[in-house]
This record gives structure tokens, sequence and C-alpha cells, in this order.
């Protein structure tokens, strides 16, 4: 059975519309962490923020080469969107939505699924260190 790496993914905007950011933890197998990243990604809405969080981290993914990966997220929404229990209904999300599906099929392996925001807590962590760090400047 293959082990599976879990990322736990955030997006964040205060306005929403607003500034916006992401957060990301990836940890191995072992339950090791790998990753965080934690960055400014312009003015969005907080769907779009989330919808990002997970792109980058599929990305990151990719670049490191893991076969199977488990996908947290507290965005109900984004979760239920990707697993198709809710239909894509925002012409912004549209676009995000058909890469994301497509970026996931390079995986041996994948699952998105929803996790209370306490359970996200390092995810969400990151993504509002972003929003901080920006506003220093």
């Amino acid at each position: 059975m293959d082990r599976v790496v879990k990322v736990y993914t955030d997006g964040a905007s205060r306005g929403n519309p607003g500034p916006s950011s992401i957060g990301i933890l990836i940890i191995n197998e072992e339950g090791k962490e790998i990753k965080r990243i934690s960055e400014y990604i312009g003015t969005t809405t907080n769907n779009i923020a989330e919808y990002r969080a997970l792109l980058r981290a599929i990305m990151e993914c990719r670049k490191l080469k893991f076969g199977s990966v488990q996908f947290f997220t507290d965005s109900q929404l984004l979760a239920n969107q990707i697993n198709g229990i809710y239909r894509v209904t925002n012409e912004d999300l549209k676009p995000l939505y058909v890469k994301l599906k497509g970026e996931l099929l390079s995986f041996k392996g994948w699952g998105v699924i929803y996790i209370p925001r306490e359970k996200n807590s390092i995810a969400d962590f990151l993504a509002n260190q972003a929003l901080d760090r920006r506003e220093r400047k």
C-alpha cells in the first residue's frame, strides 16, 4: 500500500475581496514536516484564495514528486466542489476548478478532505502570517 503525504491548505482574504494570501503545510508519510509555504497572492476573494492555496500545494507536491496526496482544507465549499458534491456556479472559480481537477490527475492517488478550522491551525497561521508581513511593509 502506498504511503500518503498529507497537505494542509488555507486561503485568507481581509476584506473579501481584499489583500489575500495562502498557507500550506506539507507532512510526509512518517508525520514529519517537509515544507511550509506562506505567500501573499494579491487582492482577491476568500474562495479564490482557498482555490489558489490548493493549486499551489498541488504544484509543490508535483515538484517534490509525490505519488499519493491527501489535501486537507477548512473550506467546505472547496472540498465539496472538488469532490463533485456542489456545482461550481461562480464564474471566477470555474477556470480554477477546471485547472485543479486536471492537475489532480497527475497523482496516483489523491483526496480533498474538509476539516474544521481548528484542525487546520498551522495552514491558517501561515496564511495570516503572509498578510501580516504584507501589512508591515
